[in-house]
């Protein structure tokens, strides 16, 4: 399943939404104005929050969970390093690879593709291309590609609490 995710340029707070292949909403995501750390909850069409993402706060690396159903599935953490990105999620056995400073990378499992991200250039705000290849794991894969941006996002932030869209 093909989804499309287009941020906003000049917002007050992260809201967007995400659209299928035929550019109706499927998703919509909306974040905290004011608070400690990074916010986002991902919604369906009736407003039902489907996943919840937060920045783990007062930490070395960026971190960020993500929750569904009130449970947390998994913890999406930036390793030091000198010369590349690297990226851990921890709680669902899925692995990252690919050119994170490109935004072209993909996550596996097992050796098999979860979803490919590919960042689209020369657009105005951020947009990206999700290719999720188990439309059961949809939710959580978009959740996780959240929670990547919003950890890469952090690093280019000196402030506790931020939006990924000034």
């Amino acid at each position: 399943m093909h989804l499309y995710m287009k941020q906003k340029v000049f917002s007050l707070k992260d809201k967007f939404t995400i659209k299928d292949p035929f550019g109706e909403d499927k998703y919509f995501v909306e974040g905290k104005m004011i608070s400690f750390g990074k916010k986002l909850h991902i919604l369906d069409a009736a407003g039902n929050e489907l996943a919840f993402i937060r920045q783990i706060i007062f930490t070395f690396m960026p971190k960020f969970a993500v929750e569904i159903d009130g449970q947390q599935v998994a913890m999406i953490k930036k390793k030091f390093s000198f010369f590349k990105p690297k990226y851990v999620i921890d709680g669902v056995g899925w692995e990252i690879q690919g050119d994170f400073l490109g935004h072209d990378y993909m996550i596996t499992e097992n050796g098999a593709p979860i979803v490919s991200i590919h960042k689209k250039w020369m657009a105005w705000g951020d947009t990206f291309e999700l290719d999720i290849a188990d439309e059961s794991k949809e939710v959580l894969a978009v959740a996780v590609v959240l929670a990547i941006d919003a950890v890469m996002d952090s690093q280019s932030s000196s402030t506790v609490s931020f939006n990924s869209n000034d």
